[in-house]
């Protein structure tokens, strides 16, 4: 029988972090804000727990083990490291100005891979932007000096957005997620962060923030990115059941924004996983003759499956697969 598997996310607590996700998305933690929610994740820093079914209570990559690779994420993705890291977050206060680096950096430092990633904007305050890169050409000593003089943003890319925005933001690029934004983002299997500039805050005991200019000097890209490679312009399609649109298809994920308005039958992916994030609403998924209620904050593995499954009710919600990058 394939079983879909409701994930409970880990939560992170950072300084910058709001309550959105506890009032909005029904998430839980015993900290006062919760920043971000890893919502699908295979990662040690922080993986999902399986809520429902027989492997309730095992974690993630506990439950792949038990019921083998193959049969949970599919033969086009026996590697759990190339299952994204799939996250809410909730930037009541801007993120720190910072870069990831590509694959090949990573591997140099030890690391399985670099982080690019997809944020689609879920909400948004009047006025807020994001860091998207720099805004002119740069030398390498250029950008050190602005780092050093703490006027780093004078020479950053600031992006007005709104609800229902997309954006790619390819390893390399200096982003950071600016105040007021409540985001998803879909990004490879990484938690590699190399801080630039972080106003000055302070920790819980304060201590500054560590900055990592060594290592953020080899991964940065001193160059503009192109708007027309970072931001998504796909139109909607229109469906008999809803709506379906393409946010991003890279080398590392595809994830679509699908929204559902009457009872649909859907055929399920033989040889990979799709992963469900509920952003909107409510409504069941039956599975095999089996019915689930799905609401606002559910995090859904379904695993291959030659079958049908079926979605009723009002939802929107992510969906997202991946396929093994080393094949």
């Amino acid at each position: 029988m394939t079983e879909p598997l409701f994930l409970k996310g880990a939560v992170k607590d950072y300084i910058w972090g709001g309550n959105r996700l506890k009032t909005a998305f029904g998430k839980e933690s015993d900290s006062e804000n919760i920043a971000e929610s890893w919502e699908l994740s295979c990662n040690e820093n922080g993986i999902c727990t399986v809520m429902n079914g027989s492997g309730k209570g095992l974690s993630l990559t506990e439950y792949i083990e038990k019921h083998g690779a193959v049969n949970v994420l599919g033969e086009d993705c026996l590697r759990t490291e190339s299952v994204p890291i799939i996250k809410l977050i909730d930037a009541k206060e801007p993120l720190s100005v910072q870069v990831h680096p590509n694959d090949d950096y990573a591997r140099k430092k030890g690391f399985r891979c670099g982080k690019s990633e997809m944020w689609y904007i879920i909400d948004a305050e009047e006025g807020a932007e994001l860091v998207l890169g720099v805004n002119k050409c740069l030398a390498e000593e250029e950008l050190r000096q602005h780092i050093a003089d703490g006027t780093v943003e004078r020479v950053l890319r600031h992006v007005p957005v709104k609800k229902g925005d997309v954006f790619f933001i390819p390893a390399g690029t200096l982003h950071a997620i600016g105040k007021g934004i409540l985001l998803a983002e879909v990004q490879q299997n990484s938690d590699i962060t190399y801080r630039v500039y972080d106003y000055n805050r302070r920790d819980a005991k304060g201590n500054l923030r560590e900055l990592h200019i060594e290592d953020a000097m080899k991964a940065v890209s001193l160059k503009p990115v192109s708007t027309e490679g970072v931001v998504c312009s796909l139109p909607e399609e229109k469906m008999v059941w809803g709506s379906k649109k393409l946010l991003c298809g890279c080398d590392y994920f595809v994830t679509s924004l699908e929204k559902v308005n009457r009872r649909v039958t859907r055929q399920g992916m033989q040889n990979v996983y799709r992963h469900f994030l509920v952003l909107e609403g409510k409504g069941t998924l039956t599975v095999e003759g089996v019915s689930y209620e799905m609401k606002k904050g559910d995090s859904i593995l379904l695993p291959p499956m030659n079958g049908d499954y079926c979605m009723d009710g009002e939802l929107e919600y992510l969906s997202t697969f991946s396929l093994d990058a080393e094949e």
